[in-house]
């Protein structure tokens, strides 16, 4: 067996490696406290209509429309929480009721939920998206494609409790 001799060179890598590691290992957890809650977008609540059904799809479907739902400060995944979703799309305008409805998250807090393809409106193709079922803050979200070629969208949530 052939004796391993550390010079002083690997002795300060692997002591600051070790350093490292264990600082972060120490950090994270207060990191995974600090989750900032999702700020309302510019624009997300337009032709907002509370109290849209839960529905296993919007129209003619060919969109998904994805994210999760998180609490603010541990990042706790949010189950049965209500989104609703609205868009303008192949199959009607943003305002139209039959543009709108809402899905709920599962288990580990993700939802999904097939639409018409959106189309741009004033210029944009986005989709809109609310959390307003009142254990959290309500929080509106307006997230904008990159073109209307798209075939999926997803946005994300971060709640605050109320």
């Amino acid at each position: 067996m052939t004796p391993v001799l550390y010079d002083r060179r690997s002795l300060l890598a692997g002591g600051g490696a070790l350093l490292l590691t264990g600082v972060a290992g120490l950090l994270s957890p207060f990191r995974a406290e600090d989750l900032a809650p999702t700020r309302s977008m510019r624009g997300g609540a337009n032709n907002y209509l509370p109290g849209a059904p839960v529905v296993e799809r919007i129209g003619g479907g060919g969109f998904w429309m994805s994210g999760t739902v998180r609490r603010a400060g541990d990042g706790t995944p949010l189950a049965g929480q209500r989104i609703q979703i609205w868009a303008h799309t192949t199959e009607g305008s943003e305002r139209d009721p039959w543009s709108h409805g809402a899905t709920l998250t599962d288990a580990a807090g993700a939802f999904r939920l097939e639409m018409p393809r959106i189309v741009p409106a004033f210029g944009q193709p986005h989709g809109h998206l609310a959390y307003d079922s009142g254990d959290f803050e309500t929080v509106f979200l307006r997230p904008v494609m990159r073109n209307a070629r798209q075939r999926a969208l997803e946005a994300h949530f971060v709640l605050r409790p109320v």
